[in-house]
């Protein structure tokens, strides 16, 4: 019945399982790319074992690097690379398909400028639209470009990797995180701010930057200088006045951390919560006075440039960051929707960063046998190893001189690049596609229902004052639903659903007729179905026909197909079942649907898609 406000709730069972069932099926190609690559790996070892045998040597080719990485972009690189792969794991939560657009994004945005909100809007709808897609290429994507950061060290393939590090993390800073709420006018520290991902980013960029960067502390110092204007910035904002962090109770840090401390969690945690927003309460001058102080001191520290002062400073970040990722963030990946530990991980990694590349600057060295050590293939991973020219009788390719362990963490990328692909692929399609999944629908209404049964006849007036019936639209598949002609919530719905529908099937829509019976005893002239039809735009398609007749033949069809009529006191309107139906070419019904659109333009959309597929298959057998 129409008005029922059924919705999805976040754990339906029905998109649980698809999206369970997406990630087994792409875990499967996962492990063929990973296997095709280990494949490739044997044969290349086996090729430089035959040619080692040819010349009379016995051990493989050792790669011997002249410098080893430097330790600040290993620090960032493989932390951001383990930070990638813990947010892929939370993305595997049940509730991602349908809890994070309206959990997550659409709450980061509520307080933004109206075209902040309209370009995230624009992501919502791709997620909203394709749920399981969405959330399972999301899984893929991040886990791919964790173990990429991992596995590539060194060159241009480790390079590349925090390209797309810093790529993807600008999309989710941009359409998952709102810009990270830098535009609300609640910007805090204390909350996140300028958004968890737009650190990943900063470390995508410094895991690309060449190597020579890191040669002397100049990187160092201006990672530092740049966190301690940060960090300076940030106290200026929390010791604006009017923003409601000056205020106990009442105040804005209150109010968070109460809410927080009701996201579900363990209760040590929840009561942790408790007492510190009580605290709070009690103090929230002093409270925000120390916190405007603490990131001012830190940011001073920083910006000092000297190895002692900084590591003072980042002691006390440390101390000051992990007291927010528990009172305030409560850890950031709780309550079933949590993609990532939130902010104070990533900055504080980004700023240890620094420090390392301040203090501890890599010393330069020379190789003594620069062609010996290019011919034995003690390259980067990214670096083919030079050979001499090969003379016309013997042909030498790069791979057959590389060093096992070179060949063997080229492999491993191309592994992470297919996973990665695995979830760009999917996320890229339903990005193009306009149309909402049919999952959708049938997690509202049901599964529809296969039939194979004679549909009842019936013979009624269309909106021309024609006589039309089921007889005489033998030979074309029938779409038949049911609509009452002055609603004004579920039926114009479903009847631009219908309007899609036609537009779906294209060239096909020709041997298609869509038919809706009138389901109101009162209001039921072709007045009330022309004026239906001019309201919503379906007066210029031919093969559509909104029936009506006296109530007797219009209640011996209601009763023929199940629909329930009941007229509503003292209203215009009428509730009836909302129902669709698929009849054949032959004359027999082929599916029954529940059509009821649902609370959301979403749900409501997604029909259009189901019926389309099931039109397809009543014409294609």
């Amino acid at each position: 019945m129409p008005g029922m406000g059924r919705s999805l709730q976040t754990g339906n069972s029905l998109i649980v399982s698809a999206f369970h069932s997406a990630l087994l099926h792409q875990l499967l190609v996962a492990l063929l790319v990973v296997a095709l690559c280990a494949i490739g790996f044997n044969v290349v070892r086996t090729a430089q074992y035959r040619r080692l045998r040819a010349q009379g040597h016995t051990a493989f080719p050792s790669a011997r690097p002249t410098t080893a990485e430097p330790l600040a972009r290993r620090v960032v690189r493989v932390g951001f690379g383990g930070l990638w792969i813990l947010d892929g794991l939370l993305q595997l939560q049940s509730s991602m398909p349908l809890g994070l657009p309206s959990g997550v994004i659409q709450p980061a945005a509520s307080t933004s400028p109206p075209w902040v909100q309209h370009v995230v809007n624009s992501g919502v709808t791709i997620w909203s639209d394709h749920p399981v897609q969405a959330a399972a290429a999301t899984v893929w994507i991040q886990l791919g470009l964790g173990i990429w950061l991992l596995v590539a060290p060194r060159g241009r393939w480790s390079r590349l990797g925090g390209l797309a590090s810093a790529a993807w993390g600008l999309l989710v800073w941009v359409f998952g995180e709102a810009f990270g709420g830098i535009f609300a006018p609640g910007l805090t520290w204390l909350f996140g701010a300028p958004g968890a991902v737009l650190f990943y980013c900063v470390a995508g960029v410094l895991v690309a930057l060449p190597e020579r960067a890191y040669g002397t502390a100049r990187l160092g110092r201006t990672i530092l200088s740049a966190g301690g204007l940060f960090l300076i910035g940030m106290a200026v904002l929390q010791a604006w006045p009017g923003r409601g962090y000056w205020q106990g109770r009442g105040g804005t840090l209150t109010a968070m951390v109460q809410q927080m401390s009701k996201t579900p969690q363990p209760s040590f945690l929840s009561s942790w919560l408790g007492s510190f927003s009580s605290f709070v309460a009690a103090h929230g001058w002093g409270v925000n006075l120390f916190v405007v102080l603490a990131l001012t001191s830190i940011g001073v520290l920083l910006l000092s440039g000297r190895p002692k002062p900084v590591l003072v400073g980042l002691v006390a970040l440390g101390v000051l960051s992990l007291a927010d990722w528990v009172l305030v963030e409560d850890l950031g990946f709780l309550g079933g929707t949590g993609t990532d530990p939130n902010s104070m991980l990533p900055m504080a990694l980004l700023f240890v960063t620094g420090y390392v590349a301040l203090a501890r600057v890599p010393a330069r060295t020379e190789s003594t046998e620069p062609a010996a050590a290019q011919a034995l293939g003690q390259v980067d991973i990214a670096t083919p190893p030079v050979t001499a020219a090969p003379g016309p009788a013997a042909r030498v390719r790069w791979w057959e001189h590389a060093s096992l362990s070179y060949v063997a963490r080229t492999a491993a990328v191309v592994a992470a690049l297919g996973i990665v692909v695995i979830g760009t692929a999917p996320m890229a399609l339903a990005a193009v596609n306009r149309q909402a999944d049919p999952i959708l629908s049938e997690a509202l209404n049901g599964t529809p229902n296969a039939l194979d049964t004679p549909a009842p006849p019936f013979q009624l007036t269309d909106q021309r004052g024609l006589p039309v019936g089921l007889a005489g639209l033998r030979g074309h598949v029938v779409a038949l639903t049911f609509l009452d002609p002055v609603c004004t919530s579920d039926c114009p719905l479903i009847a631009q659903e219908f309007r899609q529908t036609d537009q779906q099937l294209s060239g096909q829509s020709g041997r298609v007729d869509f038919v809706a019976i009138v389901a109101n005893p009162i209001y039921r002239s072709v007045s009330y179905t022309n004026a239906f039809d001019q309201q919503e735009g379906l007066t210029h398609l031919p093969n559509w026909y909104f029936l009506t007749g006296p109530v007797a033949s219009l209640q011996r069809a209601w009763d023929s197909y199940g629909v329930q009529v009941q007229a509503v006191a003292d209203g215009a309107m009428v509730a009836h079942s909302d129902l669709a139906f698929v009849i054949d070419a032959r004359g027999h019904e082929r599916d029954a649907l529940l059509d009821d659109p649902g609370p959301t333009q979403v749900t409501a959309s997604s029909f259009s898609s189901l019926l389309s597929s099931r039109i397809q298959q009543a014409l294609n057998s």
